[in-house]
């Protein structure tokens, strides 16, 4: 990830990829660093948490950001303004409600993967104003939210309304801050062509368990629901 967006490597083999990354859970990103003046990839905890927050258990809250309010939010839009951040993935899971009850799983993917367009904020907790012993590393964090946006195509609708907001290359620059973009700009949403490159999978539903981990949770399977009535599956 350092040699693909030319960043200085700041994780240095301390994190080993996951096929399921929950909230809470530590995961690369990419941001601009004014000490270093140049872009470092790094861990950072999936779940902003505010500089004015009294506690980071807000984040498990805040692991989302929407598109259209990212800019006005009390909660977002100073990182919106001055902190934003690229998350590499392989890619996303949704899960689609069955007209018989229950949710079935699947992995939205495509070759080379996806970067998604993300906030960062540090937070530091006030010891001297503490209610209780912090948990270790909760003193000062670094952590992330990804913007979402209006699902596109006809085969993402089906599975969710919403998903995360793909940058293209063309744009990562601009979001770093390394290049002058308007609101508009940086909010324009995924690339029209997006839907067409990506690939949905109907997968197992050990997803769900943050626990479960493996290769296995991204591998296509038979769902229980039947003949699909998503385009293209």
């Amino acid at each position: 990830m350092a040699a693909l967006f030319d960043a200085e490597d700041l994780i240095a083999g301390a994190w080993e990829p996951r096929y399921n990354i929950a909230p809470t859970t530590p995961a690369p990103i990419v941001r601009r660093s004014r000490s270093k003046d140049e872009r470092v990839v790094e861990l950072a905890r999936w779940g902003l948490v505010p500089p004015w927050a009294s506690d980071p258990a807000i984040g498990t809250r805040m692991f989302n950001a929407r598109i259209e309010t990212v800019a006005t939010s009390r909660a977002y839009r100073r990182a919106f303004a001055s902190r934003r951040a690229l998350v590499p993935a392989d890619g996303w899971y949704e899960w689609r409600k069955l007209p018989g009850g229950g949710k079935q799983p699947y992995f939205f993917t495509r070759p080379g993967g996806v970067v998604l367009a993300g906030l960062w904020e540090t937070w530091y907790m006030d010891v001297s104003q503490a209610s209780k012993q912090p948990r270790q590393g909760d003193l000062n964090l670094l952590t992330f939210t990804v913007l979402t946006c209006p699902a596109m195509g006809e085969a993402i609708e089906t599975v969710h309304d919403r998903m995360p907001y793909v940058l293209p290359p063309e744009r990562f620059a601009a979001w770093l801050g390394e290049e002058d973009a308007d609101e508009g700009e940086l909010l324009a949403g995924p690339a029209p062509s997006l839907p067409d490159d990506i690939e949905i999978r109907k997968v197992g539903r050990a997803v769900g368990r943050a626990d479960n981990e493996g290769p296995e949770l991204v591998r296509p399977v038979d769902a229980e629901e039947g003949p699909s009535t998503i385009p293209g599956l």
